[in-house]
């Protein structure tokens, strides 16, 4: 039996768990809900806690899930649940998962991360699709590794890359307007960042926040007023409101360049991004070596997507006459 501590969550055993959007989230819709294929003879059982459903995350939940059945099979149990972009009911999961004892969870996404940190300090916990483990977990001296029951993957793209490539694509663009959910750290932590790049690039540079999926196309509609291009940094809320940004900016006949592959299909007319999969299946491999090998999380280092690709919507591209260089993919709007 394993050793449980720190609670720090409520335990909530029984009711209805909170389907609408807080703070950031979608409060159009709660796609959250259940899906367990746990089985009582599993040698590990592993519970998945995702934000909330969208292509990125969803994508990595399944690659992470995928490598565990490769080198599992049926000794491996997943308790899958979807908090439907609340971070409360992502506390209300983690601490189920850690009451039910299980060998291992999964925070796809920085609010998930942070309720099962919450929730244990002594069951292995891996993230991924967090941007900045420093910042997710407020770690002021950051190593690569946590020291503690924490490890994981990172969604990170190399943010001077994206700087270069907005440059190469919008070389006549003087304003860059940057639209992203305040609530979400690692959005605040990637707009900070590039902006830097951007300003080495020549490029004028102003922020446009939303707290509320309700605010996404005024704000949007802001920033078209008052930039040549948009950059929208690795978001879940924006990811999730895609539709409602491309409505305006493409009334607007402006481009957006996106900080993964999810965002840009929605919305955009390229990036540079990660395979999300990948990503995933990347954190399942480390999730197999903590559960088979034995190996100590707290000396894991949090590790990046194995490779970044250059993509671009051919259809939008033509519409806003973009003439995209050589080296980026063709990929479709969703």
């Amino acid at each position: 039996m394993k050793k449980r501590s720190k609670i720090l969550a409520s335990l909530v055993l029984a009711g209805t768990m909170v389907l609408g959007l807080a703070g950031c989230g979608d409060s159009g819709s709660a796609n959250g809900g259940t899906q367990s294929d746990k089985k009582s003879g599993a040698k590990y059982q592993v519970g998945i806690c995702q934000l909330v459903q969208h292509e990125a995350l969803d994508a990595a939940t399944k690659g992470f899930k995928d490598a565990l059945k490769d080198k599992l099979g049926d000794e491996v149990s997943f308790d899958e649940q979807n908090a439907a972009g609340d971070a409360s009911t992502c506390s209300t999961i983690c601490t189920t998962f850690v009451t039910n004892d299980y060998d291992l969870i999964l925070g796809n996404a920085t609010a998930a991360l942070q309720a099962a940190s919450a929730a244990t300090d002594s069951i292995p916990i891996l993230g991924t699709s967090i941007t900045d483990y420093a910042t997710a977990l407020d770690m002021s001296d950051w190593s690569g590794t946590t020291g503690k029951n924490i490890s994981g993957t990172t969604d990170l793209a190399p943010l001077d890359e994206q700087a270069k490539c907005i440059k190469e694509l919008f070389p006549d663009a003087k304003n860059i307007g940057i639209i992203y959910c305040s609530s979400e750290p690692n959005s605040i932590y990637q707009s900070t960042t590039i902006t830097k790049y951007l300003e080495d690039e020549g490029y004028t540079v102003k922020e446009y926040t939303f707290s509320d999926s309700n605010d996404v196309a005024a704000v949007t509609q802001s920033a078209c007023d008052a930039s040549d291009a948009i950059y929208i940094p690795t978001d879940n809320t924006a990811a999730s409101c895609t539709e409602a940004i491309n409505n305006v900016a493409s009334q607007a006949k402006k481009p957006i360049f996106a900080g993964e592959e999810g965002i840009a299909k929605g919305c955009g007319v390229a990036t540079l991004s990660i395979s999300y999969y990948d990503l995933g299946y990347t954190t399942g491999e480390m999730a197999y070596d903590i559960l088979v090998n034995g190996t100590d999380i707290k000396t894991m280092e949090v590790k990046s997507a194995p490779k970044f690709t250059k993509e671009y919507l051919p259809d939008r591209a033509k519409e806003l006459g973009i003439t995209v260089p050589d080296g980026y993919e063709e990929i479709s709007a969703e």
